[in-house]
């Protein structure tokens, strides 16, 4: 890998539609991600109340997170073509309103299946949000800062977890855990509302066959299955982006569980210690953009072979952490050193997939890589921890998953093979400002 700090900026290589306006953009689009997984992982600081309440299994709990990444993987490609041929300014609107509304809701609930079904519908508002702000950020903003700011903008998704499991643990302490959803749910209706002010671009008209073939749903989902088995780098971007989601959420939504069990923590101390985790996950996403982006400006597939070594380094720390160090202050350190690692291929993933989708349908491309993430990767890991550990403890649970990492790193090896040639396949299209 070479690093290239006097490459000079390509033709598209600027701001779509001016500075001012793509950074209020960008910063409104962050804030509702920050609220999104505000939100989604309120409810983790929550299991031991929840537990304690209700009764439930590892498993039920792990399934109350595991549902929205299910309804956003189903739901998020119908949605983000919609956003695509028609506007993602106010797809996103409308998202953000459900998703809030549905959080809301779930401090009326009264039993799990209640719960369980409004946690549904925070899934449905947000289908293909991650994806068309992503898209709508990588549009407005010059390529040489795209995968800094779209690790940026997936780091919201580590600070919102962050907020939502400290105010959860707060929260549940002073008015009872009920309470917490209510409290962290009003805010996304402001932003919803005020994300009207943000500019869009103008839908890029499609060439007549991708036109005709996306003229339905049918033909879409056709047409994006055959242009996965075409693009071998979008394909194999999406099989490493999920297998790492796997460690990801996995440790995201168990560790608070972990510290209170073999650590001794009460649970809002256990919700504060886990944030730090989270915490520093986020600046590991912002941190491994700029320098993976940095330093391959020559040579743009090694990015994908420098997210390899990130994901076995990853799963190196985390089986030290589990398997071979006992629970206390060294283990800890080490579980925090995993969680810079861990966020590696957040933005990353998402601007190489950007960079291979024609731009008349990236919030699209970036759905499919959301299905991966969520269906594969985000859903997998909390439910897959819970099943381990009613059979064989929440420790040894921890230690398997992060094998997860290795295929990560197999799938990215494989997708630098095909990058150059599927980015020259889309590099000429010409983008404009919507009016």
């Amino acid at each position: 890998m070479t690093l290239d700090m006097g490459a000079r900026p390509g033709p598209q290589d600027d701001y779509l539609i001016g500075k001012r306006q793509a950074w209020f953009a960008f910063a409104m689009t962050f804030a509702l991600m920050l609220f999104d997984y505000i939100d989604r992982q309120v409810i983790v600081s929550l299991f031991p109340h929840i537990k304690s309440e209700w009764n439930l299994s590892d498993k039920q709990l792990g399934a109350l997170v595991s549902i929205i990444s299910i309804v956003v993987a189903v739901g998020g490609i119908p949605v983000a073509l919609l956003a695509d041929r028609a506007s993602r300014v106010k797809s996103i609107v409308v998202m953000a309103s459900v998703w809030s509304m549905a959080t809301i809701s779930c401090m009326f609930t009264s039993n799990f299946a209640q719960l369980f079904t409004a946690r549904a519908v925070v899934g449905a508002g947000e289908t293909g949000y991650g994806s068309v702000g992503a898209a709508l950020i990588a549009t407005l903003f010059p390529v040489r800062l795209r995968s800094m700011l779209l690790g940026a903008f997936f780091a919201a998704a580590s600070l919102g977890s962050v907020l939502g499991v400290v105010l959860g643990g707060i929260i549940a302490a002073k008015w009872g855990w009920k309470a917490a959803f209510g409290v962290v749910g009003v805010p996304g209706l402001v932003l919803a509302l005020l994300y009207l002010l943000v500019r869009d671009y103008k839908t890029v008209d499609l060439t007549p066959r991708l036109d005709k073939v996306t003229a339905t749903l049918g033909g879409t989902l056709k047409h994006i299955f055959v242009t996965m088995a075409r693009t071998r780098t979008l394909l194999f971007v999406c099989i490493g982006a999920a297998m790492q989601l796997v460690v990801v959420s996995a440790v995201w939504s168990w560790l608070p569980s972990y510290l209170n069990r073999f650590h001794g923590m009460t649970p809002e101390v256990a919700a504060t210690q886990s944030a730090l985790v989270v915490l520093v996950g986020a600046l590991g996403c912002i941190v491994w953009g700029y320098l993976v982006d940095r330093l391959t400006l020559r040579q743009p597939r090694n990015k994908l072979l420098a997210l390899s070594v990130l994901c076995v380094v990853t799963m190196c720390i985390f089986l030290v952490a589990f398997a071979g160090t006992a629970p206390g202050p060294a283990q800890f350190k080490l579980v925090l050193l995993g969680g810079f690692f861990m966020t590696c291929t957040v933005g990353v993933v998402s601007g190489v997939v950007i960079e291979v989708i024609h731009p008349g349908v990236r919030s699209t491309g970036s759905a499919v890589l959301s299905l991966f993430q969520n269906l594969f990767g985000l859903a997998v890991g909390p439910f897959l921890v819970g099943v381990l550990s009613d059979q064989w403890g929440l420790q040894q649970a921890l230690a398997v998953v992060p094998c997860f990492g290795l295929l990560a790193a197999f799938a990215f090896v494989q997708s630098a093979r095909s990058y150059d040639t599927d980015v020259d396949r889309v590099s000429n299209v010409k983008l404009a400002v919507a009016t």
